[in-house]
């Protein structure tokens, strides 16, 4: 993990270009817009973590399953009658589209997402089913943007921006109002950053109504950009980035963004996706969330041992929920994986399939479960004439994962040929 930045001592050059004020007005803009999503608290979380308590704002429950609702409401619902006639434009692979199409069904304003060749059909299906139109250019995010923001010039609609845009700001930080209403008792709060527009809304709120809480930033390793635009006191952009948890893989905070978190956030850390990747499953797990790479990083952040929240009251800001549930399996047996509970072993058959039955035996006779069992190709470190096996399974710590191995090459005509238990 990275240090720690003091909120910059300079005083602000002019008016800051989001107050409590903007935000207060967003909250009521919302009000019966948007779901005053839970904020649900958890000792196991605090146990891990040290922490005296710590409070899960879930986001996932919120409409499109992210946030991302409430800056885009906020944004087009400002909008002049004369700007609504025209339209509104959004570029997003993700969360933002849904936001935006979503907002402006709401609103009667007619939308169009521009969205890259990467983007999956199911996204596209479900941000088409708030009645947006959806355009598909570019091969990355940036060809997308970039067609946007031509687009709009052209037509005169107008581009809401991700991020970068002070009612966008205003919008997330009534995530702020409300978890100071909901936890009371906040010391610390842990939030994504991605281009910046969540922690700077919720920074904002937060330090006026409560300066003593602790705005502490998130950024997986490979899109951490943040720490060093602040250290420097000017914008910094990353050449590429490179994590799974895509809804914060920004490469840079913008001109708002950058203005604001400079004055809001005391702190941006960056955790691992392995890391990232253990939060997703445990959410699954102990608080029954499914939850996206980027709403999970904050949960990582407070588990880490490179944080200390010992005997604070954590807010912990799990932002959506939005992924595929391959992308979601997989990622939570990485994290697993991490945590020391999943085991790939490597067998080798005299009898196969006769001897399969006996396997899954072995295992699940030492209370673990199952997970992934196929007949595998032959490999170098594999013995002649007998039948590769390869298999995975959950269990509770290393310790579990050992005893169902020694299970498994007590079995006659079974023997272990590799075995991987990948705890750090």
């Amino acid at each position: 993990m990275t240090g720690t930045h003091e909120r910059d001592g300079s005083p602000p050059a002019g008016d800051p270009p989001v107050t409590v004020s903007d935000v207060k007005d967003a909250h009521e803009r919302l009000r019966d817009v948007v779901h005053r999503t839970p904020l649900d608290t958890s000792r196991t979380f605090a146990e891990l973590s040290g922490a005296a308590s710590v409070g899960l704002k879930l986001e996932p429950f919120q409409r499109t399953g992210s946030f991302k609702i409430r800056g885009a409401y906020n944004a087009i619902a400002q909008l002049s009658p004369e700007d609504r006639e025209a339209g509104v434009i959004a570029s997003s692979a993700g969360n933002h589209a849904q936001g935006v199409a979503l907002a402006s069904d709401l609103l009667d304003v007619d939308a169009t997402i521009v969205v890259p060749e990467t983007t999956p059909a199911a996204k596209i299906d479900a941000t088409r089913g708030y009645d947006a139109g959806v355009v598909v250019e570019g091969e990355e995010y940036e060809g997308a943007y970039e067609y946007a923001l031509d687009r709009a010039d052209r037509t005169g609609e107008t581009f809401v921006h991700p991020f970068d845009d002070e009612a966008v700001v205003a919008g997330q930080g009534t995530i702020g109002l409300e978890l100071r209403e909901q936890f009371p008792e906040l010391d610390t709060v842990l939030v994504a950053i991605g281009g910046g527009g969540l922690v700077s809304g919720i920074g904002t709120a937060l330090s006026s109504t409560d300066p003593e809480v602790r705005v502490v930033g998130v950024q997986p390793e490979g899109a951490a950009h943040a720490k060093p635009s602040l250290e420097a006191g000017e914008i910094r952009r990353l050449s590429e980035v490179d994590t799974v948890a895509d809804g914060i893989a920004d490469a840079r905070l913008l001109e708002t963004t950058f203005a604001i978190a400079r004055e809001v956030v005391d702190d941006v850390v960056t955790v691992s996706d392995r890391e990232i990747a253990a939060a997703v499953a445990l959410l699954a797990e102990r608080e029954k969330v499914v939850a996206e790479g980027a709403g999970a990083a904050p949960l990582a952040a407070a588990l880490s041992a490179d944080l200390d929240v010992r005997g604070d009251h954590v807010g912990v800001v799990v932002s959506g929920g939005n992924v595929d549930l391959t992308e979601h399996g997989d990622l939570v047996r990485t994290g697993l994986r991490k945590l020391g509970r999943y085991a790939t072993v490597r067998l080798a058959l005299d009898d196969w399939p006769t001897l399969v039955g006996d396997v899954v035996d072995a295992v699940e006779g030492e209370g673990a479960q199952l997970d992934v069992l196929e007949r595998a190709e032959s490999g170098t470190a594999d013995p002649p004439n007998r039948t590769p096996l390869k298999i995975g399974f959950e269990g509770s710590g290393e310790d579990h994962a050992e005893a169902v191995v020694a299970e498994l090459s007590a079995v006659e005509g079974v023997s272990v040929v590799a075995r991987s238990v990948d705890a750090d």
